[in-house]
């Protein structure tokens, strides 16, 4: 009997899961998949930025190359959570979203932006009236929080049921995955920050859990340009209250004066329920790297020759929620049209 060609995906972050799960209905009964990751949805590093995350879904307006490709990553993705928001145990769920900007960015007055929110159900910009003192520009939406181990821990659940096979491995270049199984010839690179990329970077982000409930998603950015908000997890996983973005800073040390700021500026502008008081009961501080990429995202072929090639999928930077799934689909589309996968659905 032939041997199965081995696939393999490095990285086990919501990009590589996303990936792997959805490259999963294109293989032949010839094919298999090897997920090969440092980090998993059950462990915790600085450098593994998934499971930290808030998450949440919101727009990002802009008119760049990079802007324009994941508004369209986005919305297939939130197409995709619509889905997922069904399923019990997910992690995923519908919430009430709103945003308060005090000094908003040119990208937000121009009415064209506010097509990057059309596709929301139940979106509509404030008027003067419905806005809180200092604030110039908000609009609301329905749209999905994430409850982010709990999605990351259902997604390998639901690859390895459908015949996905898991290694942990610490990969020190993207060619040593070509060893890791035998008749390997695809690897896909979502290892976050890839390999001695000099175009990628890190940003430091501080945020904070809290047991506090909430019942919206609300993201005010401040006069001074800086950014804050309030995610609750889903399945009774608490709220996240944010945040930072620190380009190349490495401290995985959390400050206990960003924590303060954090807090007050949540009991200042944030729905918390009455009874919270002003006061929070503060699960854990998170630091956590985001994995960025000047220009956005490497999404490209790699040809190493001796019939070797590698799909790049990473640099997602804070976005890798919102992006997640158009992204996956972005890369199995790559994967086959260079032939890589044999086209006969194995659902």
């Amino acid at each position: 009997m032939a041997q199965k060609e081995t696939i393999i995906v490095i990285g086990a972050g919501v990009i590589g899961l996303s990936t792997a799960l959805h490259l999963q209905q294109f293989l032949s009964p010839s094919q298999q998949i090897l997920l090969v990751a440092r980090d998993w949805p059950n462990t915790t590093s600085v450098n593994y930025a998934s499971p930290w995350a808030g998450a949440h879904y919101r727009p990002v307006p802009g008119s760049s190359p990079q802007a324009i490709r994941e508004e369209k990553q986005a919305r297939r993705t939130y197409e995709h959570f619509r889905h997922e928001a069904s399923v019990p145990g997910s992690g995923v769920a519908w919430v009430e979203g709103v945003e308060h900007l005090e000094n908003p960015p040119a990208e937000y007055l121009d009415e064209r932006a506010l097509g990057n929110y059309t596709h929301l159900d139940g979106f509509r910009k404030l008027e003067a009236s419905e806005l809180p003192e200092g604030v110039k520009w908000g609009v609301r939406y329905n749209t999905f929080t994430i409850n982010s181990p709990v999605y990351c821990a259902y997604m390998l659940r639901r690859f390895v049921i459908k015949g996905g096979m898991v290694k942990e491995y610490t990969l020190a270049n993207v060619q040593e995955a070509f060893y890791l199984a035998e008749n390997v010839r695809t690897v896909v690179n979502c290892s976050g920050v890839g390999f001695g990329d000099s175009k990628s970077f890190i940003i430091r982000g501080q945020t904070c859990l809290v047991r506090n409930p909430c019942s919206v998603t609300l993201t005010r950015q401040n006069s001074d340009g800086t950014w804050s908000f309030c995610i609750p997890r889903p399945l009774e996983g608490g709220t996240i209250i944010g945040g930072t973005k620190q380009v190349n800073n490495w401290d995985p040390n959390p400050s206990l004066e960003t924590r303060e700021t954090l807090l007050r500026n949540a009991s200042k502008w944030f729905p918390f329920s009455a009874e919270s008081g002003g006061k929070f009961d503060v699960i854990r501080d998170i630091v956590g790297r985001r994995p960025a990429r000047e220009g956005g995202m490497r999404i490209e072929v790699e040809k190493l020759g001796e019939g070797r090639t590698v799909v790049h999928g990473y640099g997602a930077a804070g976005r890798g929620y919102e992006i997640s799934w158009g992204v996956a689909e972005d890369l199995v589309k790559l994967i086959r049209a260079e032939g890589l996968v044999l086209e006969k659905a194995s659902l």
